[in-house]
């Protein structure tokens, strides 16, 4: 049965019909076949297809999450399934198949989901566009010349064509923000560890990495991290226990929050006037609604604190590739990993124990200065970008130098980065529409482990400012 009004419900929303028997599990995943088929030609958001195990999961009984019967997809990047290839959009990593789910994938089937498929992804999650190699570039629906972010640009596009309502994605250095607010949706970066992704996180071991979703709806990411946020057992690092349930402090009012906004970059160098303009309307919006709302920036030293970042985080990716290398039997081919890659690989095998130890010495300090901020601010506004959204090709990791690569990204992605390396959680909302009808995200950052703060914020903002009825070229 064709259910032409699908892309209208978010998560919950589809979870309720079926709860209501209006709809059954099996209707939902055909209505969101249906779509893959009919967009994905143009937006190469899907890469791996599994429609008969979803038929199949469908069929069967299914827990009793809150989001029981939602078609569901998972990033190709760090989330094992059971039967399913995982490339990291490389093509060295094509033919490994994991034999069993991962932790945080066992806990999306618990929260009811039903996941179909893959979504496209840079390769190993690098850049903030997803333009690999392997996988081709994936399209923006709201207009397919443009990048859907990265690196989880696959999922920000499907939910943002209304393939699924919400979709597995994860966040390193901007990776579910920057695709959030290029494809209009909610992204949160949640606390360091609050979602745990083990026993398979060994890339997770610097901190900087998450797992969330993207949403068209502040409460379906709510409730999703409701459903997977918790500490398990001989956890080492959990993140402190919330106080309530998020699905109950977006129902609560955020009273008057202490804001400051800034628009300061890394570099010094001011972003594109029409980006700035947002930033003082939604600041404007936010006065308006009675918080106290200043400019300041974080005044951090940004040069020291990437730099500081460098060595730790090259050795990391050098030992997931380690890992990766002996899964696959052999050392890769020349031309089976990107420039960039190649380069971030030969550095990390530079790096000695001492540079490692010296490197996170150097990054927990600085993040000192990051977190004091907000002993006295609750919230801290920025763009997620510095530009409008760029054209395909831009950023371009297959055929630019890797050199160049990083100077586009960090004109163009100024303002993700800091809240990885604190480990405080971050998230974008899509609050304002550029003069050619790209989104602008807005980025919201809270002190460490008060996502309570985010979500009501969030709720408030999406009451006063919606964007639920924005609909991009590619909908429906």
């Amino acid at each position: 049965m064709e259910m032409p009004d699908y892309a209208d419900f978010d998560g919950l929303g589809l979870a309720e019909l079926v709860q209501k028997r209006a709809v059954t599990p099996l209707e939902l995943v055909e209505a969101a076949i249906a779509r893959i088929e009919r967009h994905n030609p143009t937006l190469n958001a899907v890469v791996y297809k599994a429609y008969e195990d979803a038929r199949a999961r469908a069929k069967a009984e299914l827990p009793e999450g809150p989001f029981h019967g939602v078609p569901f997809l998972i990033k190709d990047l760090g989330m094992p399934v059971a039967g399913w290839p995982r490339s990291h959009g490389s093509k060295f990593a094509r033919g490994v198949i994991d034999s069993e789910d991962g932790g945080l994938t066992r806990r999306y089937r618990d929260a009811g989901v039903i996941p179909l498929g893959k979504t496209n992804t840079p390769e190993y999650g690098i850049t903030g566009t997803t333009e690999s190699a392997a996988l081709g570039p994936c399209r923006n629906p709201w207009n397919p010349d443009h990048i859907a972010g990265g690196s989880s640009g696959g999922a920000a596009s499907a939910v943002a064509a209304g393939i699924v309502p919400l979709a597995h994605a994860s966040d390193g250095l901007g990776s579910i923000r920057i695709p959030a607010a290029c494809c209009g949706l909610v992204g949160l970066k949640v606390t360091r560890d609050r979602t745990p992704n083990m026993p398979d996180g060994f890339d997770y071991a610097l901190g900087n990495v998450v797992d969330h979703v993207v949403t068209r709806t502040v409460r379906d990411s709510a409730a999703m991290l409701d459903a997977t946020g918790y500490a398990e057992p001989g956890s080492p690092y959990p993140a402190p226990p919330k106080e309530r349930p998020y699905m109950e402090e977006i129902g609560r009012g955020p009273g008057k929050l202490r804001i400051a906004w800034s628009s300061e970059t890394p570099s010094g160098r001011p972003i594109e006037p029409e980006i700035q303009a947002a930033l003082e309307r939604t600041a404007a919006l936010l006065k308006g609604l009675g918080h106290e709302v200043i400019e300041k920036g974080l005044g951090i030293d940004y040069r020291a604190l990437f730099a500081s970042r460098g060595p730790a985080a090259a050795a990391n990716f050098a030992a997931g590739m380690a890992r990766l290398i002996e899964q696959v039997g052999r050392e890769p081919e020349e031309d089976e990993l990107e420039p960039l890659t190649w380069a971030s690989l030969k550095a990390g095998r530079r790096q000695t124990g001492a540079d490692v130890m010296r490197s996170l010495q150097e990054t927990r300090m600085l993040n000192r200065n990051t977190l004091a901020f907000f002993e006295d601010v609750d919230i801290y506004l920025t763009p997620v970008l510095g530009t409008a959204v760029p054209e395909i090709g831009f950023i371009d990791p297959v055929n630019l130098a890797p050199k160049e690569v990083n100077r586009r990204q960090g004109r163009t992605f100024p303002y993700t980065p800091p809240f990885n390396f604190s480990g405080q959680p971050s998230m974008s909302l899509p609050i304002e529409v550029d003069s050619t009808g790209l989104p602008i995200g807005m980025m919201f950052s809270a002190r460490y482990a008060d996502e309570a703060t985010l979500f009501r914020l969030a709720a408030q903002l999406e009451k006063e400012a919606p964007w639920k009825d924005r609909r991009p070229m590619v909908w429906g």
